[in-house]
């Protein structure tokens, strides 16, 4: 039962999650501002996030009849029988609560204005496939995803630890918004056929596949440039672009269940993007 519930969690996105923070801090520390306990409790809330979001997908696209046999997505829990849909829904309410509770423990360093902010990130996490109005029904998932895996949580991160906001972190929230963006695009690339069957119109259903192929590539073009503003760091994105362009070559010639791979292989690249800028960080630290 335990593989069933990790599956369900979909662990190939929750590098996702992981690169905001990783970024955010590293402007901490450039700034020498680095709070390693906001980094903890940031870290665990975005997975936490992540995961009732991805439970809720599961409960609500079984609910609204999108998540059918001829699906060519990764097995899918609900639908699949593997797990009760009222126990996912419950799992769903579990894990956004522990999330809650993990803002929380942000108060005494941010204020209640976290309040608002962790409620509003937990609505659009229920919002995304539930609700009168799906955003990820409606050609908004790329845009949610933007918002919150992007801009939100690489300023709220490090806002925290630093109480301030610079330009330089805002363009690094765009990058992470981009690349972030992109596993989504992934994902409804390969549901492309069945979506539109199903009436389920994501920005890939509304503009087409050449459009998400065109989107993925500039997306990490555009993400690269927004953060190569030295010398060294020309050199690591030029690094970056090498796994970037493989996996979109890839990706261009695959069809099918196959892929689901590259899903995993996006959200890596994401994870790497942030650990090259880490290490552009260090380096220079070190040459100065």
């Amino acid at each position: 039962m335990i593989n069933k519930w990790i599956s369900a969690a979909r662990p190939r996105t929750l590098p996702t999650s992981i690169a905001p923070v990783i970024l955010a801090t590293t402007y901490a520390w450039q700034e020498g501002k680095v709070n390693w306990t906001v980094f903890i409790i940031c870290m665990l809330f975005a997975l936490a996030a992540q995961i009732a979001s991805n439970f809720a997908n599961d409960y609500f696209d079984y609910k609204n009849g999108s998540d059918k046999p001829n699906r060519v997505g990764p097995r899918r829990a609900v639908a699949s029988g593997d797990i009760k849909p009222r126990t996912m829904l419950l799992a769903t309410i579990l894990t956004l609560t522990i999330a809650a509770i993990l803002g929380c423990m942000l108060l005494p360093v941010g204020g209640w204005k976290l309040l608002l902010l962790g409620v509003i990130i937990i609505l659009f996490a229920l919002a995304y496939s539930a609700g009168p109005y799906p955003l990820s029904y409606h050609g908004l998932g790329e845009v949610t995803v933007f918002i919150f895996f992007g801009l939100v949580p690489v300023t709220t991160t490090y806002w925290l630890q630093t109480q301030t906001i610079e330009l330089p972190v805002l363009l690094g929230a765009a990058a992470m918004g981009l690349l972030s963006s992109n596993i989504l695009l992934v994902n409804n690339y390969r549901d492309y056929y069945t979506d539109r069957e199903d009436g389920k119109r994501t920005s890939v259903v509304i503009l087409g596949r050449k459009f998400a192929i065109v989107t993925y590539l500039l997306n990490g073009i555009l993400a690269t440039a927004l953060l190569c503003t030295t010398y060294i760091g020309v050199a690591f994105a030029l690094l970056f672009l090498l796994f970037h362009f493989k996996t979109w070559k890839g990706l261009i010639k695959t069809e099918g269940t196959s892929l689901n791979a590259y899903i995993g292989l996006t959200a890596r690249n994401q994870l790497l993007f942030t650990l090259i800028y880490l290490a552009i960080q260090i380096i220079e630290t070190i040459i100065k």
